[in-house]
């Protein structure tokens, strides 16, 4: 049988190089992978359709899925997971605790982005911030223009207003805006314009009590597979699911002993502290993908994103990731 050939657009990360290398080949499938910023990559394929595999914003898989969009696949890979307490940018020293938020001008680049997803659910749920406390403010970071990508069922009393003309790294060191929550850093932050600083300079610790607690690391992108795949070839999405798995762990593996030997084979200083501190926030496990092993963050995620009228409807894990794709997979 000749192989299902697939194009699969992704961000090269280092726990996809060997998927992309062809050291590891899913069964029966011939990928051809195409490493674009994940910003085209979500744009293109959300519109477009371009390819049948594709790196997916979780805010946006979500929110699709809600509104009765079954055009695609969720698998249980997640390329991207950061912890969104240093995503806080606000004047200096106007705000000096995350509680002084309330009643504050906040901006956001979209309402319905995944990283302020997880950044408001802090507010709400561990600084007792509530969201119609705040008056939001969306435009893009550094640049006008930006809008929202997807439609949203804000909840009662959130007041969301966009500025199409200005950006909020401008409104902020104006004085415009109070606070900015973004992924992206403001251009002025780069700088170092004094200005304009993080809500908490250091959250190492913050981020690493907080995993512990909630079980919760958040997961910012997953993979999607076109329905139209799936519905051909049914075996693809646990074949692709298995390749991707073992990329991970080779990738891992090769950190893992990165410190030992003789020479640096990876480009950074003091890695091993790093992977023990990856593996104690996971519990020992290393960035793991599958459904039951991030339960937790799934469905803290799918709470959050009703909560904030990014989902439309409350989506349970077997609806984000269907049988073949989330229980199928221990292996």
């Amino acid at each position: 049988m000749e192989p299902v050939e697939l194009t699969v657009a992704m961000t090269h990360y280092d726990h996809m190089t060997d998927l992309v290398t062809g050291k590891v080949r899913p069964e029966g499938i011939r990928l051809r992978c195409l490493d674009f910023k994940v910003e085209e990559i979500f744009y293109r394929y959300e519109l477009y359709r371009e390819w049948e595999v594709s790196e997916m914003s979780m805010a946006t898989y979500i929110s699709l899925l809600s509104r009765g969009d079954t055009s695609m696949v969720g698998l249980p890979v997640f390329p991207s997971r950061v912890f969104r307490h240093s995503a806080f940018y606000v004047r200096s020293g106007e705000i000096s605790g995350p509680q002084e938020l309330a009643g504050k001008r906040i901006g956001v680049p979209e309402w319905a982005m995944t990283a302020a997803i997880y950044a408001r659910a802090l507010m709400n749920h561990e600084w007792g911030v509530p969201l119609r406390s705040v008056e939001w403010f969306q435009a893009g970071v550094n640049q006008a223009g930006r809008s929202e990508k997807v439609p949203l069922a804000l909840p009662d009393g959130v007041k969301l207003t966009s500025v199409p003309g200005r950006n909020l790294d401008d409104m902020l060191l104006h004085g415009d805006i109070d606070a900015i929550i973004s992924a992206h850093a403001p251009t002025s932050f780069e700088r170092k314009d004094p200005g304009i600083a993080r809500l908490f300079p250091q959250t190492r610790d913050i981020e690493m009590e907080y995993a512990k607690r909630t079980g919760v690391i958040p997961i910012m992108h997953l993979m999607v597979v076109s329905r139209e795949t799936v519905e051909a070839h049914p075996w693809v999405p646990r074949n692709l699911f298995t390749a991707f798995d073992e990329s991970r762990k080779r990738s891992m593996a090769r950190l893992a002993v990165a410190p030992a030997g003789p020479a640096s084979r990876v480009p950074l200083l003091w890695i091993d502290d790093a992977l023990s501190m990856t593996r104690d926030a996971f519990g020992g496990g290393d960035f793991p993908y599958g459904v039951e092993e991030n339960r937790a963050t799934l469905e803290a995620f799918a709470k959050w994103s009703y909560e904030q009228g990014v989902a439309h409807r409350h989506l349970t894990l077997d609806e984000l990731f269907p049988a073949q794709v989330g229980d199928g997979f221990k292996i």
